[in-house]
This record gives C-alpha cells, sequence and structure tokens, in this order.
C-alpha cells in the first residue's frame, strides 16, 4: 500500500483518536445517547475523514460529534472550539475574493482551505445548532455558507454571538480580520 498525503502516522492516529474521545466523554451534552465505542469503529474505517479530523485539530478547531444522521448512519462532527479556530483566521471567503484583492491579501481564503482540509464551512442554520450546545464566538466570529446571490454581489456573512443572541452579519468577501475566521463540519 502507498502511503498517502492524508495518510496518518500511527502515532498521530493514536493521538488523535485519544483527543477525540476525551473531548467526547467531557461534553456528552454535545451528543446525548451516542457511544463513543461506535464513533470510533466508523473513524477507524474511514482514514481519510480521520485525516480531515486532524486537519481541524491541527488549526484548532477541536472537533467533536454533534449528532448522527438516522438516515446515513453518519457521525456529524463540527469545530465546537470556544472562539473561531487560531488556525483559520485572517482569511477572506473565497479564491474570486482573494484575487481581487490588490493590496495586503491574506494567505488564503476560507473556502480553499475548507477543500483542502476536505471539510464542509457551517451554514447560518448550522451554526445556530452549534450555539444551541455552547456558547461559541464571544470574541470572535466565524465565516458562514453564502447563499449565491449574496457572494455574486460581492458580499458575504459570518456569524457570532453577543448579548446572549447569535447574530448574522455581511462583509465584503474580500474582507479578513484576526478575529474572524471559519468553522467546519464534517460527516463520518
Amino acid at each position: 500500500m502507498t502511503k498517502t498525503s492524508t495518510e496518518l502516522s500511527q502515532e498521530t492516529r493514536e493521538e488523535l483518536l485519544s483527543t477525540l474521545k476525551k473531548r467526547f466523554e467531557k461534553h456528552m451534552n454535545r451528543h446525548e445517547g451516542l457511544e463513543w465505542d461506535k464513533v470510533q469503529a466508523k473513524l477507524e474505517g474511514n482514514p481519510e475523514k480521520l485525516w480531515s479530523l486532524n486537519e481541524m485539530e491541527r488549526t484548532d478547531g477541536e472537533p467533536d460529534v454533534v449528532g448522527l444522521d438516522e438516515a446515513t448512519g453518519e457521525y456529524i462532527f463540527y469545530d465546537c472550539s470556544a472562539e473561531s479556530p487560531k488556525g483559520r483566521r485572517s482569511i477572506c471567503y473565497d479564491r474570486e475574493a482573494l484575487e481581487s484583492r490588490k493590496k495586503h491579501k491574506p494567505e488564503n481564503s476560507v473556502m480553499d482551505m475548507a477543500v483542502a482540509m476536505g471539510i464542509e464551512l457551517l451554514t447560518e442554520d448550522q451554526y445556530r445548532e452549534l450555539q444551541k450546545l455552547g456558547n461559541f464566538d464571544l470574541k470572535t466570529s466565524s465565516w458562514v455558507q453564502t447563499p449565491a446571490n449574496i457572494r455574486k454581489l460581492g458580499g458575504a456573512l459570518f456569524c457570532d454571538r453577543r448579548y446572549d443572541t447569535v447574530f448574522v452579519y455581511h462583509n465584503g468577501a474580500d474582507s479578513y480580520y484576526g478575529a474572524r475566521g471559519f468553522r467546519g463540519s464534517l460527516r463520518v
């Protein structure tokens, strides 16, 4: 078997599974009724998904199980870090926005980074579901999937939580800030 760039070493794999298990056990309110052994078995059978979870972890997303899709049997992971993941901040929304900047271009874009990691950007609805599990983005904000009609006009959406309320805002897709990143989801 040829080793691919998305294949984790045995040591990294074991360390990641241990981290995910501890997080799972610490935050049982996020996934009531689910069993870690079944989640782990699914992860071990999907090494490419384990690689994506490692990318989420490596960029400070603190991924955790937030549900099970009964129809597909897939476990759903979201980034559950208290603030927008540190390793995914200061980036504009997509490639078009990145290329439109004449000066002070960020290093990457949300959409390019998500694709490279093998994850999906949270939708506004998913972001609101996440906020039911705790208080996230009290000091930061996170880009969310933006409808095509808004993006076509140059905008993009982001969310945060202030005053015990989830807010949705807009900004130019080419903007980027040190306190704005993105949260992802992964189905395994």
